[in-house]
């Protein structure tokens, strides 16, 4: 762990533990403006055990002079206020911690002593239904966690619940075979999904015949009949070949391989409601099966049903969510369910963990998260919309996206190889709505400005992929190869190189903190001050231009470890770092 402050925070917990008499002693340090960091600890501890603070931090400051425990990373430890132990770093500690990173492809990231096995559920898009920007939020936040989780030494899984299954997928199949396979598959092929279903629903409305047909069907599509079986393949098929152009475009993980859809749990979910029943929770509510988890009420204050089997006898969401904790705690083995889902299906997902929890199925270590999102705004604060009025069809939104991306390039490097202009814009446009959507903070709405979110000032991707390829331009003016640079001694003379130094050892606190909050916008946060830290830096710290040799070939360094520390925590969210722009 390069973290000065998790170092300074580990040396310090034996030594409050020792003078204190408490094994959970914690010395509480934390990045401090007055000081490069501060030991809150001792303010709590003396009132545990009865004591003045401040009598307690002179102790603990006698006893770390007595060890000399942090002798060789503080140059200063004193007492402030009540109790606090203000911390200044060495210079030659934060410089070999520094080296030690630049050298290192982790960046000072340790993997996991006790890794996980997680499952995110995200994405999630309806077959036969077009993918808007309803799904933008779960698709960018889960594949971000994924790659972050994976990156800390997780084994993850992820899992497309694509809703493949019910009874609109009757009138899907018949006005399948009414158009045509063909005909299906070339709209279909061009993104026409919305009109695909609109024309299927519109039939379905105006024609009796039709509905007949299409209920026929679905009886058929349950009782597994083979030729209903293979236009449904087909029709899934279509559908899931036309979503891959969209992640393709968008650059996240998700394949065909990760898909789990609703239909996988279809014969599974019987079996659900057999173990409910075997074990007492099951109980009968207006001809439903259902379960009440304690703690559920609704507006009258009655208590609020989990409905497992409808009274006609079919099964819902909840059934099909039971059976999706069963197979992937006791068949993947996982013991990390993320579920990246919108807010508002909150309550469903706590009542389902909790069913799954009373019956036994969803026990520590296993735990179940809801990674809840708001929705994306439009400059009226509604929800996001066409002209039309409908939802923003996300392909349409990417589109948009690299074309006003590749407007900005033009005007800002309108010398760029046609080619690689064409790249750039994907780069910047693509990760501009990625960025935009993952620097707010998740649980919060947000509002969607594309004049904001492709400016290349302020906590945008433009802005930091742009200070990325501003730093690799210093490397080729100087004909350096990073790599090598970063493997140069790093001295710590000025004040900005210093600030930069200590922001670029705190990746690996920052990163466990976004994970273990399960919020992208903490690293986000994190890489706009690294790059802020550099834009001072530079401004006050000549490199090429630099005095003498030894402080360019530093400062150099500090370059190479800057760029790989922005196009790293930019990778870990799924976003390109261009070299040149």
């Amino acid at each position: 762990m390069s973290d000065p402050v998790t170092v300074v925070s580990d040396r310090l917990r034996p030594v409050f533990a020792e003078v204190s008499g408490r094994a959970d002693a914690d010395p509480v340090v934390r990045p401090s403006d007055r000081a490069d960091a501060q030991a809150n600890g001792a303010l709590a501890l003396a009132k545990q055990v009865g004591t003045n603070p401040r009598e307690l931090a002179e102790r603990i400051v006698t006893r770390l002079d007595e060890t000399g425990v942090l002798a060789d990373v503080c140059s200063g430890v004193e007492i402030a206020g009540p109790g606090f132990l203000n911390l200044t770093f060495h210079d030659h500690f934060l410089a070999r911690e520094l080296s030690s990173v630049a050298s290192d492809p982790r960046l000072g990231v340790v993997p996991v002593a006790s890794p996980r096995t997680a499952v995110v559920d995200y994405s999630a898009p309806n077959v036969a239904k077009e993918m808007h920007v309803g799904h933008l939020r779960s698709t960018v936040i889960g594949d971000a966690l994924v790659r972050m989780l994976e990156f800390a030494g997780h084994r993850v899984i992820r899992e497309n619940h694509i809703g493949d299954w019910g009874r609109p997928f009757g009138m899907l199949i018949e006005h399948l075979l009414d158009i045509g396979e063909d005909a299906a598959a070339e709209g279909l092929s061009q993104g026409d999904l919305d009109g695909f279903y609109k024309a299927a629903n519109a039939k379905f409305a105006a024609d009796e015949g039709f509905q007949e047909r299409a209920r026929e069907r679905v009886v058929l599509l349950q009782a597994g009949d083979a030729v209903t079986h293979e236009l449904w393949d087909r029709l899934v098929a279509m559908s899931t070949a036309y979503f891959n152009t969209v992640y393709r475009q968008l650059g996240v993980l998700l394949t065909d391989h990760d898909i789990v859809g609703e239909s996988v749990y279809q014969p599974l979910m019987a079996g659900t409601i057999e173990r409910l029943e075997a074990s007492g929770l099951l109980t009968e509510s207006d001809g439903a099966k259902v379960v009440f988890p304690p703690g559920f009420t609704n507006r009258e204050g009655d208590p609020l049903p989990l409905i497992i089997q409808a009274r006609t006898g079919g099964f819902n969401y909840a059934t099909s969510d039971l059976t999706c904790v069963i197979d992937r705690v006791e068949r993947l083995g996982a013991d990390l369910l993320l579920y990246v889902v919108g807010a508002p299906q909150q309550q469903h997902l706590q009542m389902v963990f909790e069913v799954a929890t009373m019956a036994g199925w969803l026990q520590p270590p296993a735990e179940a998260v809801h990674v809840s999102f708001g929705n994306v705004l439009g400059a009226d604060r509604k929800m996001l919309r066409s002209r039309s009025g409908e939802a923003v069809k996300l392909v349409e939104l990417l589109d948009e996206a690299v074309e006003r991306a590749a407007a900005a390039v033009d005007e800002k490097n309108p010398d760029l190889p046609d080619a690689q202009r064409s790249e750039v814009a994907r780069m910047i446009g693509i990760g501009a709505v990625k960025y935009a959507d993952l620097s707010n903070d998740r649980i919060k709405d947000y509002v969607f400005d594309w004049d904001r979110m492709l400016s290349f000032d302020g906590n945008t991707a433009p802005y930091l992929q742009y200070a990325h390829a501003r730093i690799r331009s210093i490397f080729r003016r100087a004909g350096a190869d990073p790599i090598a640079a970063a493997a140069a001694p790093i001295m710590l003379d000025e004040p900005h190189e210093r600030t930069l130094a200590k922001r670029l050892l705190a990746y690996p606190s920052v990163l466990d903190d976004t994970l273990s909050s399960y919020s992208p916008h903490k690293l986000c946060t994190y890489l706009f001050e690294v790059a802020q830290d550099f834009t001072a830096f530079y401004e006050h710290c000549p490199v090429l231009r630099a005095d003498h040799e030894t402080v360019r070939v530093s400062r150099l360094a500090l370059c190479a470890v800057t760029a790989g520390t922005i196009a790293h925590g930019l990778g870990l969210l799924g976003i390109d770092a261009p070299e040149q722009m």
